[in-house]
């Protein structure tokens, strides 16, 4: 059954009304996003933060640092992509989130601003999210970075850019990444999935908006079936980092996310695939909402802690 706090919030919202994301435009649902606060009231005060910038593809962009008080030097540091369908969504959107994974965690957190669609649309945030994994990589010293314990993560679009990256590094040859946190990630923009259709509406992520996301993302034209987008496309994952999977029950993206899980194991790439039957899309921003959301993101430090270990 669906979790009774989402359950609330989605029926509080069909009640409420209003027009879907899609409808806002890109500035609008922007500003939509920024308004939802729905991870609590911890400001995390072992954490400390600090703002920088880092290489993108095309220049630099923005980025937080976020580093427990308690981490030792160098230590294990995760490279954090948001999500918001690569069109919306920033450092202050997930901060929240950052801070909670840092503190819970004890590692650092290096969260990327990568450039948004449609104004910078496909390859750019694939550009940057590459770029600023390098950067990492390759100012590690600088941020407090064990380059030998570096995870990439993020959350849907931001699982989408981790898993990329994953395989762009793997096939560079240059750096060697520890982990993969994929947290309910887009894994195709190609093609329609079952739940994708089954769960079209209602449930916070829909088809319409994913579709919308998808025609930002390509304003431009282009190849949707690219594996630097769709990653299920890609030829071969054999030889990329472990990885940590996360999937909700009530999620359009769940099949593509379980469908990756699967694909990586094939691989041969140690996998955990976690599903949350009673969880919709999103839940990792929405720890002040349901209690056992809150424990979920708990649970995603600690992977990438023991990973980092």
């Amino acid at each position: 059954m669906l979790d009774p706090y989402f359950k609330a919030m989605l029926d509080a919202a069909a009640e409420a009304g209003g027009p879907g994301i899609e409808a806002l435009g890109p500035a609008g649902a922007r500003e939509f996003y920024r308004g939802l606060s729905l991870d609590g009231d911890d400001t995390y005060p072992d954490v400390d933060i600090r703002d920088l910038t880092v290489a993108g593809g095309a220049g630099p962009i923005k980025a937080r640092l976020y580093k427990p008080k308690s981490a030792p030097k160098p230590g294990p540091g995760l490279v954090y992509y948001h999500g918001g369908g690569w069109v919306i969504g920033d450092l202050e959107t997930h901060d929240k989130l950052c801070r909670n994974l840092a503190s819970s965690g004890g590692f650092r957190v290096l969260a990327v601003d990568y450039r948004l669609a449609p104004e910078a649309p496909f390859p750019a945030s694939y550009d940057d999210a590459v770029a600023a994994a390098n950067w990492a990589f390759d100012h590690a010293d600088e941020i407090g970075f064990d380059p030998a314990r570096i995870a990439v993560g993020g959350d849907s679009a931001g699982g989408n850019l981790s898993a990329a990256v994953a395989i762009a590094l793997r096939d560079a040859g240059r750096h060697k990444l520890a982990f993969q946190l994929l947290l309910y990630p887009v894994t195709q923009v190609d093609r329609t999935t079952e739940s994708l259709r089954d769960l079209a509406e209602g449930y916070f992520l829909t088809k319409a908006g994913m579709d919308w996301f998808g025609d930002c993302l390509f304003v431009n034209g282009g190849d949707r079936s690219d594996p630097r987008v769709s990653v299920l496309n890609c030829t071969s994952l054999a030889g990329l980092a472990p990885a940590f999977v996360a999937t909700a029950g009530y999620d359009p993206l769940k099949d593509e996310g379980r469908d990756y899980a699967e694909k990586l194991a094939a691989a041969g790439v140690k996998t955990e695939h976690k599903h949350y039957p009673a969880f919709i899309h999103g839940y990792y921003q929405m720890a002040g909402l349901s209690p056992d959301a809150a424990a979920a993101v708990k649970a995603a430090a600690a992977k990438v802690q023991a990973a980092l270990s």
